[in-house]
């Protein structure tokens, strides 16, 4: 199976487990250098990305969810997100192009140039829904709180390890309450 789908499946199948609706945001972290069986930030590849970017984003446009790609410490994992995401969510745009090999990734690059009317943003302050983490690059202060993992049927793309998150509604209410399984 290529990349691309193995992507775009992991994908699907982490919307439909989370429950992810149109408007939502999905997190992407991901190494390029990982996926290719390299140690985080060694041997960035467009290439690789273009892949990815392209799997995720097919499953993202079925379902209307909007991505968020994190760019790598450098940049201090602000993400590249569409502005009208930027616009929805009250996120604080930051001036930065990301750059593969210098600050940002090869994902966050590709997304970049790729997304219709990309901004970098500095972070989403904890809104994301869900989010795929590819390689090791740590994703969950940018999703809601309570941030859970999310267990699919793949566990890699590529030679990169994946941890998937959602999140869940904080339980309130003590010993007596009675909670909407739905949300769990």
């Amino acid at each position: 199976m290529s990349i691309r789908e193995e992507s775009r499946n992991a994908v699907r199948e982490i919307l439909e487990k989370a429950n992810l609706r149109a408007g939502d945001l999905f997190v992407v972290g991901c190494s390029s250098s990982e996926v290719m069986g390299e140690s985080i930030g060694t041997n960035t590849s467009t290439e690789i990305a273009d892949e990815l970017y392209a799997g995720i984003q097919e499953a993202l446009k079925e379902s209307g969810v909007f991505l968020a790609a994190q760019c790598c410490e450098h940049l201090n994992r602000a993400l590249v997100v569409e502005r009208a995401a930027m616009e929805k969510y009250d996120l604080v745009q930051v001036n930065a192009i990301p750059q593969p090999n210098h600050a940002g990734g090869a994902f966050a690059t590709v997304a970049y140039r790729r997304m219709e009317d990309p901004v970098v943003v500095e972070d989403l302050k904890a809104k994301a829904e869900a989010g795929i983490d590819i390689g090791g690059t740590l994703i969950g202060m940018h999703i809601k709180p309570v941030v859970v993992p999310l267990r699919i049927s793949v566990d890699r793309i590529g030679e990169a390890r994946i941890i998937c998150a959602r999140r869940r509604p904080k339980y309130v209410g003590g010993a007596r309450a009675v909670y909407d399984e739905m949300l769990m």
